[in-house]
């Protein structure tokens, strides 16, 4: 029977639909776990309305989805209420205290700090860009299709010709287009909220956060070893310009696969 708060069902209801339609399909429990490849201890959670103990709203949402797609059962209903049950994480809120002077004093010190750097930055550069010399007086300004003159020369000229002073080669204007920004090798591109785990090949964490929709994280070859993607329908991955497709790596909505030096990918096996 539906757990029902006035007329907006609860997410403890949901735990006992989905149950009664294992029972109703004559599953057991383990037998669900081994078909979603879900721990044990996950489907009870799930079955009891103890959504706060599968993980974090992103895996408890695939988890109801996928579930739900199996028994043939309705969860989207659900699924707005996961947000609100889930425990979030505790935020941290500092409650020390920094005394006036010494507040104003570090605020000094770095604006001092940033001055400097810049003043050492910018003088070479500007002693770089910096004319050595004012123009010469025989400058002229020539044209960039004017042909260069040759001085008169030879038995025809004379000493009442006037010198024929020669013209500066003309500039060559180049029509090389500028140079693209390069396509990153890894792309991630969020179309909704998923968790996410990208870590180096030393196993040195990269990122480890919740991505919203709109996101978009880029990788360098090399710089990305193992990547774990807690909503995989949510994320778009691009590698070299080419769409990567999840299916190969996902479990349960949830993707997870290694990434080569050379650029292969690979799923990974728990």
């Amino acid at each position: 029977m539906q757990s029902v708060v006035g007329d907006v069902p609860t997410p403890q209801g949901c735990g006992v639909v989905l149950k009664a339609a294992r029972e109703r399909a004559g599953l057991s429990v383990q037998e669900i776990s081994q078909r979603l490849k879900m721990p044990v201890r996950v489907i009870q959670s799930l079955e009891a309305g103890q959504w706060d103990q599968s993980g974090g709203v992103v895996f408890v949402r695939g988890q109801l989805r996928s579930y739900g797609r199996l028994l043939k059962v309705d969860v989207e209903p659900f699924l707005q209420q996961a947000e609100t049950v889930v425990a979030r994480p505790a935020e941290l809120v500092s409650h020390s205290h920094t005394p006036r002077f010494q507040y104003f004093f570090e605020s000094f010190k770095r604006r001092a700090v940033y001055v400097v750097l810049t003043l050492v930055i910018a003088t070479p550069v500007w002693m770089a860009l910096r004319p050595s010399s004012g123009p010469s007086p025989d400058a002229a300004t020539a044209s960039l299709d004017v042909v260069p003159v040759a001085p008169r020369a030879g038995p025809m000229a004379d000493a009442s010709s006037p010198a024929v002073k020669p013209q500066a080669a003309p500039y060559v204007a180049s029509m090389a287009p500028l140079p693209r920004a390069a396509t990153p090798w890894l792309s991630l591109s969020f179309k909704g909220d998923s968790w996410v785990e990208v870590n180096a090949p030393d196993g040195r964490k990269v990122e480890h956060a919740l991505l919203r929709a709109g996101d978009e994280r880029r990788y360098a070859q090399g710089e990305v070893g193992r990547i774990k993607l807690g909503d995989a329908t949510a994320v778009d991955v691009q590698q070299a310009g080419s769409t990567v497709d999840l299916a190969p790596y996902q479990r349960a909505n949830v993707a997870r696969f290694t990434v080569s030096s050379e650029g292969s990918l690979a799923p990974v096996v728990d």
